[in-house]
């Protein structure tokens, strides 16, 4: 897979640093860092679009349960993406109170990174399951509403995450190799969180807009969730193999050949695929007109 992208004869490789990025806007009292500010711009972004798709036919639920939704999701996220790095990644989080100044527990400290797309995607789960239960709302239904929207948050997390110089990629000699911080001096790397901004973020985004938008697949239950689930899976599994493993489960890759975050996808992209073909096999639903729009 590595070959796909390599290149003899690079040119000299770019360095990260001589780019000039900064953390985050400086604002005198407070330095809003970007990794925040895509997380806020894809809820943003989200509840947005959402509540702009629930003005058209077919919609499953009601404005009103869109708030409740992505109060909750916000919440998901941020808990079930943290929690999920640290029993997916590193489990010594949950007892180690190393950490300096006002919050000595590192499981707390999410400024000093640490999230897990996994672990976010559950706490999404969980949020939707419950607001779906609440508001006898079509679980299903809801979840293809919502995950049209999540890849707009992935795109801007990591686009946040080169501008930060981490989670970069493995050596490489391509020609757009770059050298990180961090990343071993002159050792130049994939700059793969470009990739997955690329493929997990705006190319699935475009995809499902698409559908949504210009085809009826909206009214196919279960259709958007299952090529969300099929997109999001198959672009990180992809993108794996130029992403430099997280250095404490090296040793998966060495021994399996395949990375932690590729084993935990798979199941990603097996239950997407169902899902997919489920939905191709039923019939339209909600093309009437859905009572829960007007709740």
């Amino acid at each position: 897979m590595l070959s796909l992208l390599a290149a003899s004869g690079a040119a000299d490789p770019i360095y990260w640093e001589n780019l000039g990025l900064r953390p985050g806007i400086d604002l005198g009292f407070f330095t809003l860092r970007y990794y925040s500010l895509a997380y806020l711009l894809g809820v943003i972004f989200a509840y947005w679009h959402v509540s702009k798709m629930l003005k058209q036919p077919g919609a499953p639920m009601a404005q009103r349960h869109a708030d409740d939704l992505f109060f909750y999701c916000t919440l998901g996220v941020i808990l079930g993406g943290r929690l999920g790095y640290a029993a997916f990644y590193q489990p010594e989080l949950f007892t180690d109170f190393s950490g300096e100044g006002f919050v000595s527990w590192k499981l707390l400290r999410l400024w000093d990174g640490g999230m897990s797309f996994h672990g976010g995607l559950l706490g999404v789960l969980a949020a939707m399951l419950w607001v779906s239960w609440a508001g006898k709302l079509d679980f299903v239904r809801v979840a293809d509403y919502v995950c049209t929207t999540v890849p707009m948050g992935m795109f801007l997390g990591r686009l946040a995450n080169f501008n930060n110089g981490e989670l970069w990629g493995r050596p490489t000699d391509v020609a757009w190799g770059m050298v990180f911080p961090g990343g071993g001096e002159d050792v130049v790397r994939h700059p793969s969180q470009l990739y997955q901004a690329g493929l997990e973020g705006l190319l699935l985004l475009i995809i499902l807009l698409l559908l949504f938008w210009k085809t009826g697949a909206r009214y196919r239950r279960g259709l958007l969730s299952g090529v969300f689930l099929l997109g999001i899976g198959s672009a990180r599994f992809i993108n794996e193999f130029f992403r430099e493993p997280d250095a404490q489960l090296a040793y998966r890759v060495t021994e399996t050949g395949l990375s932690q975050g590729q084993w935990l996808t798979i199941p990603i992209i097996l239950f997407g695929l169902a899902v997919t073909l489920y939905a191709v096999m039923r019939k339209p639903v909600g093309t009437g007109g859905s009572s829960a729009a007007s709740a």
